[in-house]
């Protein structure tokens, strides 16, 4: 049976409100809340509102405690977080956040991320995932059991690096992703300049030559095991993700003030 809610009071003329936010009303545990300079109008309360706002016990089905606290029996993730999260835990390692490094491995399947506030706006767990897996790849199977999959501090410019990216952006490339997927840091300058076949030099230079030819060794590696079906359902779920998502986009808006950058998930194709 349908449950009316008494009418409101003839003689209180109704009065527009914008905002709830900064409302500073009281409740009287019987009706909506009363405005200290009569803000909005007193309505008396439905069961479901009075339980809502009754600051203790009151005669019904149902008794609040004061002081009463809703139990947290789950936490939200984002789905593409979950998704990497649980590759790299199927590939045998564990995600941690870490406040004094960017990234590392410890060679005994730690993978330690900086956190959240040291990233750029087009940044995300599923990315940082992403590359720390092709580093791997790239680095041989072995490079697992070594700190930081075995590049030497002391070399800034050790030509792995750049056959990673080569690599990670054929990966990309399959799932119509390589845009969503670039790297972040200083090495995203040689990312964005891979050409449309990723294992294609740049220059004639043996130092290009010997970057694209690890960089298609490592790929073929990436495609078998162990790394290969932890990675095709990885990429898939994003790219599933990424269809999902385009139709939203022409009517989003995002909730940060004055922020003019577009979504990433506008940053590539379909496919």
């Amino acid at each position: 049976m349908r449950r009316e809610h008494p009418a409101p009071p003839a003689a209180a003329p109704a009065r527009p409100v914008a905002s709830m936010d900064a409302y500073e009303g009281v409740f009287d545990g019987a009706t909506r809340p009363i405005a200290p300079a009569d803000a909005c109008r007193s309505f008396p309360l439905g069961p479901v509102e009075r339980r809502r706002a009754s600051p203790g016990r009151f005669d019904g089905a149902v008794r609040i405690q004061p002081g009463w606290e809703r139990p947290v029996h789950s936490r939200y993730v984002d789905p593409l977080e979950l998704i990497w999260l649980s590759a790299a835990r199927r590939l045998g390692l564990v995600v941690r956040r870490d406040d004094s490094i960017f990234s590392m491995t410890d060679g005994a399947g730690l993978l330690a991320l900086g956190p959240r506030c040291d990233l750029d706006p087009d940044d995300t767990l599923a990315q940082m995932v992403f590359h720390e897996l092709c580093h791997w790849i790239t680095n041989g199977l072995d490079s697992y059991g070594e700190r930081d999959w075995g590049f030497p501090l002391d070399d800034p410019d050790d030509l792995r690096e750049y056959a990673c990216q080569r690599m990670q952006a054929a990966l990309a490339d399959d799932f119509g992703l390589r845009r969503f997927f670039g790297p972040t840091g200083m090495f995203r300058e040689y990312y964005d300049q891979i050409p449309a076949d990723p294992f294609a030099p740049m220059d004639a230079s043996p130092r290009e030559a010997w970057i694209c030819a690890d960089g298609r060794r490592a790929y073929a590696d990436a495609l078998g095991e162990p790394w290969g079906d932890a990675l095709r359902a990885a990429l898939g779920a994003t790219q599933q993700f990424h269809r999902l998502v385009r139709p939203f986009l022409g009517d989003y808006q995002t909730e940060v003030p004055d922020d003019a950058l577009p979504s990433l998930w506008a940053a590539d194709a379909p496919r």
